[in-house]
C-alpha cells in the first residue's frame, strides 16, 4: 500500500498555498528546479537517487478528512481554502534525471512544471526524498570505489537515524554499488540480497568457541562466515575456524561461501596473519571479511597496507554519511507562465555567486567523447534549444568566460538527461528495479575519467551554459542591478 505523505511538508508551504488561493493564483503555471550546489564529501560527482519514492509520493498526493480536520484545528486556514484542498491532486508535469545517473552541481535533478499552488506543496517532500537517497548513494559509491572490486555489505540499520533512514538508506546504498544489505525489510521491499553472519553473542552463548562455530557451520554450510574476535583472534578464533572447516570436510559437509569475519583490532596486521594461517591449512579461497567503523578512507588505507581483506561490512559511516550528513539540494523558482503563454524566466540573486540561480525552462545535454565514451562536460541549455552533434560546439565557463573549448562536429555525442516522469498529472515512466538501477549506476561511473573518480581532489566536470541561457542570466542580473 502506498504511503500517504501529503502532510510531510513545511508549514509555510501550506500558508503560501492559502496565499495563492486567496490571491486567485491557483492556476498560475510555474517551473521549479531541484538542484544542489556542491558535490558532497569532496567527491567529483553525485548519484541521483530517490525517484521511485518521489513517484509514489506524487501518485498518492491528496488531503484526506483527517488531514482536513487537523488543518482546520490550527485556526489559520480559510474555510474556502480548506474546501479547495478536498479536491486537491497533482495535475502538473515532472521531468527528472533517472536514478543511478552521475550528476553535477547546479544542474536540475528534478524539474516541476505545475500550477504554483501544487509546485509549492511538493517542495519539502521532493527535497527530503532526493537529498537523502542521493547522499547515501554517493557515499556508497565512494566506499565501493575504495574497495576496488571487493564485496561491500551495507549493515547500518541499527545506527541509522530512524526506520525510514535505515530502509531507504539501504536502498540507496545498493544503488551505489553495495553487494547486499543486512536490512531484511529492504530485501523484501526492494528485492535486494540480504546478507549476514552471526554476533559475538552466538559464540558467548555456547560453552566453547569451537562448539559455537561447529553448530553454526552445520546449520549454514552455504554461508559459513565465522566471527573470530570474540576472545582472541589469532590464538583462538582463527584456529577454531580452521578446525571447523576441517571437521566439515571430515563429515562430508560441503561448504559454499565460507571464511572469517573480524570486527576489531589492527585489521591490516590481523588479515595478513589470517590469510597465511588459512592458506597453510589449505583454505586459499576463504573469505576474509572485516567490519569495525569502516569508511572509504580507512578501506583505502588498509588496501595500501596490504590488508588481505576481500569483503567489507560498512555500517554507521555509510548509513549516516558521517563526513557530510546533508546533501544540500535546494528547490528554486525558475520561470512563470506569462499571459501570452510564454515562459518568463526568474532568477534568485545573492551576494554569494554560487547561490545565483539559472533561470528559465532548461534541459541538460551530456556531452560524451565518441571514441572513449567518457563525459566531456554537461551543457545546460534552454529547453527550446537542440544542439546538433554534427556541428562544432563552443562551450565556455559561465564564471570565467574566457575559458573556452570547441568540440568538433562528429567527435561527440549528446544525451538529454531530464526525461518526462509525469505529464499533466499522468505517470509516463516506469522505474527499473533497484538491482537494475545498481547496474545503471555502475555503468554511469565508467563514463567518468579516472581523475574525476578519485577520492581526494578529483577533477571537476564542468556544467557549461549555452549562449542563450547565459545571455538570459546576464540580462536578468543587469535588470536587477547586479550585472
Amino acid at each position: 500500500m502506498a504511503r500517504d505523505l501529503t502532510l510531510l511538508t513545511d508549514f509555510y508551504e501550506l500558508t503560501m498555498m492559502q496565499g495563492y488561493y486567496l490571491c486567485h493564483k491557483t492556476e498560475e503555471e510555474v517551473i521549479f528546479d531541484m538542484f544542489y550546489r556542491k558535490n558532497p564529501m569532496g567527491n567529483g560527482f553525485a548519484i541521483c537517487c530517490g525517484l521511485a519514492q518521489l513517484i509514489e509520493y506524487i501518485r498518492n498526493l491528496h488531503f484526506n478528512e483527517d488531514d482536513i480536520d487537523y488543518l482546520r484545528s490550527l485556526g489559520v486556514f480559510d474555510e474556502g481554502f480548506i474546501d479547495y484542498l478536498r479536491g486537491f491532486h497533482f495535475t502538473g508535469s515532472i521531468y527528472a534525471v533517472p536514478e543511478g545517473t552521475v550528476v553535477f552541481p547546479r544542474e536540475p535533478l528534478v524539474k516541476v512544471i505545475a500550477p504554483v499552488i501544487q509546485a509549492q506543496l511538493v517542495e519539502t517532500a521532493i527535497l527530503n526524498i532526493i537529498n537523502h537517497q542521493s547522499l547515501i548513494a554517493t557515499k556508497a559509491c565512494r566506499v565501493v570505489y575504495a574497495a576496488k572490486g571487493d564485496s561491500v555489505m551495507e549493515f547500518g540499520l541499527r545506527r541509522a537515524q530512524g526506520p525510514d533512514a535505515g530502509l531507504y538508506g539501504a536502498r540507496a546504498a545498493m544503488i551505489g554499488g553495495c553487494s547486499g544489505s543486512s536490512n531484511v525489510m529492504a530485501g523484501r521491499d526492494f528485492s535486494v540480497p540480504v546478507l549476514g553472519t552471526h554476533a559475538h553473542s552466538w559464540v558467548m552463548s555456547f560453552d566453547s568457541e569451537l562448539e559455537a562455530f561447529l553448530a553454526y557451520a552445520r546449520i549454514y554450510p552455504d554461508n559459513c562466515i565465522l566471527l573470530v574476535d570474540t576472545y582472541d583472534t589469532l590464538k583462538s578464533g582463527i584456529p577454531n575456524a580452521i578446525r571447523t572447516f576441517d571437521r566439515m570436510r571430515e563429515e562430508g559437509i560441503s561448504l559454499g561461501r565460507y571464511g572469517i569475519r573480524m570486527d576489531s583490532g589492527d585489521l591490516a596486521y590481523l588479515s595478513k596473519r589470517a590469510k597465511r594461517m588459512l592458506d597453510e591449512a589449505g583454505y586459499t579461497n576463504a573469505v576474509i571479511s572485516a567490519s569495525n567503523d569502516l569508511n572509504e578512507d580507512l578501506i583505502s588505507s588498509l588496501k595500501m597496507q596490504g590488508a588481505t581483506i576481500n569483503s567489507w561490512g560498512v555500517g554507521t559511516n555509510l548509513i549516516t554519511s558521517e563526513t557530510q550528513p546533508s546533501f544540500g539540494g535546494v528547490y528554486k523558482l525558475a520561470a512563470v507562465r506569462g499571459e501570452d503563454g510564454k515562459w518568463i524566466p526568474k532568477i534568485k540573486l545573492s551576494e554569494n555567486t554560487e547561490k545565483i540561480t539559472n533561470p528559465g525552462d532548461k534541459q541538460i545535454h551530456r556531452i560524451y567523447d565518441k571514441k572513449s565514451g567518457k563525459i566531456l562536460c554537461d551543457y545546460l541549455t534552454l529547453a527550446e534549444e537542440h544542439p546538433d552533434p554534427e556541428r562544432d560546439l563552443m562551450v565556455f565557463d559561465p564564471q570565467d568566460t574566457w575559458k573556452k573549448t570547441c568540440f568538433r562536429g562528429g567527435s561527440y555525442r549528446l544525451r538529454e538527461l531530464l526525461i518526462p516522469i509525469f505529464r499533466e498529472g499522468k505517470l509516463v515512466y516506469e522505474s527499473p528495479s533497484v538491482m537494475e538501477i545498481r547496474e545503471i549506476c555502475r555503468k554511469e561511473q565508467e563514463t567518468l575519467w579516472d581523475e574525476s573518480r578519485r577520492l581526494r581532489n578529483p577533477h571537476e566536470v564542468y556544467v557549461d551554459l549555452s549562449d542563450k541561457l547565459w545571455e538570459c542570466r546576464r540580462r536578468l542580473l543587469t535588470e536587477y542591478g547586479q550585472g
